[in-house]
């Protein structure tokens, strides 16, 4: 089939958007603003338009994928992913057209158009998924990746490590609640894993003149399709500091830290979530005071940070300023040292310091191996040099996270592509073996059309994600890297349900890897970024300014 069709379908598509993006631009401006407010009274109709954007940028990304591997298999995918793309946008205003403002008439010269829905049917219909399938059973994948000679040997040298040494471990980690292996983090160390968007002249593996983002992309899923927890998020926390300091760090910070993040050396905890205030930053209360000896003295307590046991380095976002109109604009960020704790709780009293911290881990029904802390600091003293930017980074906390947060978001996409890939090649694997009412599962046409989806699901938001990490290699991309962290953070539950589901009631026992899956996607859609701040606070308001008159 031509790929025209679906190059108009979604030309039709974009154009849809920029109508509904136009008027709710309208409905929520405020002065030369888009007002919080006046968005917060449009919430379904604003997340709804996050959503669409997001899968419409998967589904460019697909074709763009298909005209550069015109295989059966790979634009059998595009064709089907960018089908189901414009059918879930007509879907959508049979509840929301009144809050667009889009009727049946721009629905007719847009998406509704005859050709497109012929499009949309043949390719969402039985004839075209099943073969489909059968391409899939055949070449026992979901598609080539589409990577360059060097990506691709870094997915084949994180893939045979996760293979040998991630997979044999992670079951018993996550039944039994245990911490990352220390064999893991060696393994991984010697690998250079901890480098990978560092630049050289920091000790790290990342061209001093050219960035590539992809690479650590392309690790962090093959690890993740090991075990998310003992493998895949490893290399997000030093990412979020490494990407800190180089935004806003002093030389001798840069100087000091970054060989030692790259090297494995040292292992970091990110310390920004509070109980009471999950993403808004306005809002924390965690303190850190000027000691009259010298450096400063942190207060308070911080929520969910993942790995803060084992970690000898905090990232601690603290209010540095105590007036709280400043909101966000008070917050800096504090580099904390601590000793190296294995259990699920810990306690330290500085010598000669007199500062207080323990921590406890949360029980979580997935996500295992690092462990996610509530962590107290009582008088906690950080040195001076410790205070990211120096003077200079005083109130620029915020900005500085969120700079750490891009490139978190892009990992997080990548976590989930290797969940759903190993959940993928699980369903595949488990209906190609089991036997219901004498054939084969995979036989029946509703396996294959779960396997089908599945495929293409994760193809479009792997390929969504590449096109991210280009954007952010040339120093652009925040948006895409949010639009990909919502979209593959939803559809990993998806997708792992139906891998689940494919193996009926042995899904649900801990005797296969599937269940894991399914328990470790749930965490997606609400760590780095809940999917509703990233679509309300983050990405519809952005989307929205470009309409603005």
């Amino acid at each position: 089939m031509s790929l025209e069709p679906a190059e108009q379908a979604l030309a039709a598509a974009e154009q849809l958007l920029k109508i509904i993006g136009t008027n709710l631009a309208k409905s929520c401006v405020e002065g030369p603003e888009i007002s919080t407010k006046k968005l917060d009274e449009n919430q379904p109709a604003a997340y709804d338009f996050a959503w669409m954007s997001a899968e419409v940028y998967a589904a460019k990304a697909m074709l763009a994928y298909a005209k550069k591997f015109p295989e059966p298999l790979e634009t059998g995918l595009a064709h089907y992913f960018i089908a189901e793309t414009i059918s879930h946008l007509s879907d959508k205003f049979g509840h929301r057209g009144g809050e667009f403002g889009v009727g049946h008439e721009q629905l007719m010269q847009t998406i509704w158009t005859e050709p497109i829905g012929q499009y949309v049917a043949t390719s969402l219909h039985p004839n075209h998924y099943t073969k489909i399938a059968k391409l899939i059973q055949d070449k026992n994948n979901g598609g080539t990746y589409g990577l360059d000679e060097q990506h691709q040997m870094f997915r084949e040298t994180f893939k045979k490590f996760a293979e040998e040494k991630v997979m044999p471990l992670a079951e018993k980690v996550h039944r039994h609640d245990l911490l990352i292996p220390e064999e893991i983090i060696i393994g991984l160390r010697e690998l250079g894993c901890f480098g990978l968007t560092i630049p050289e002249q920091y000790g790290g593996f990342q061209d001093n003149a050219q960035l590539d983002n992809t690479g650590m992309v392309v690790v962090t899923e093959e690890l993740s399709r090991g075990s998310l927890g003992i493998a895949g998020s490893l290399i997000t926390r030093p990412e979020i500091l490494s990407k800190a300091l180089l935004k806003g760090g002093t030389e001798a910070q840069k100087t000091k830290w970054l060989p030692l993040l790259a090297s494995g050396e040292k292992m970091n905890s990110v310390a920004a979530t509070e109980p009471d205030y999950g993403s808004d930053v306005a809002g924390m209360k965690v303190a850190a005071t000027r000691d009259p000896q010298g450096g400063w003295r942190i207060n308070g307590v911080k929520t969910w940070c993942t790995f803060a046991g084992y970690a000898d380095i905090m990232m601690v976002l603290a209010r540095t300023d105590p007036d709280m109109s400043k909101k966000h604009r008070g917050m800096s960020i504090l580099i904390a040292e601590k000793p190296r704790f294995t259990g699920h709780e810990f306690k330290y009293d500085q010598p000669d310091k007199g500062g207080h911290i323990e921590g406890k881990a949360i029980p979580t029904i997935g996500y295992r191996g690092m462990h996610s802390y509530e962590v107290a600091f009582e008088n906690y003293w950080v040195p001076e040099e410790n205070l990211i930017g120096g003077e200079a980074g005083l109130g620029k906390g915020f900005y500085l996270q969120m700079e750490g947060f891009a490139g978190g978001r892009l990992q997080t996409a990548a976590r989930a592509i290797g969940v759903m890939q190993a959940a993928f090649e699980a369903g595949l694997r488990y209906a190609d073996e089991r036997k219901v009412f004498g054939k084969p599962i995979f036989d029946y046409t509703m396996t294959q059309w779960k396997l089908v989806r599945m495929a293409a699901l994760i193809q479009a938001a792997r390929q969504a994600t590449y096109d991210a990490t280009k954007l952010m290699d040339q120093h652009q991309g925040l948006m895409e890297a949010s639009l990909v962290k919502f979209y593959a953070s939803k559809i990993s539950e998806w997708v792992t349900r139906e891998a689940l589901q494919i193996h009926g009631g042995y899904g649900y026992a801990e005797e296969y890897a599937v269940s894991r899956y399914f328990l470790d996607a749930r965490v997606f859609s609400i760590f780095e970024g809940a999917e509703e701040v990233l679509a309300l606070r983050v990405i519809t308001p952005a989307l929205l300014k470009q309409f603005l008159v």
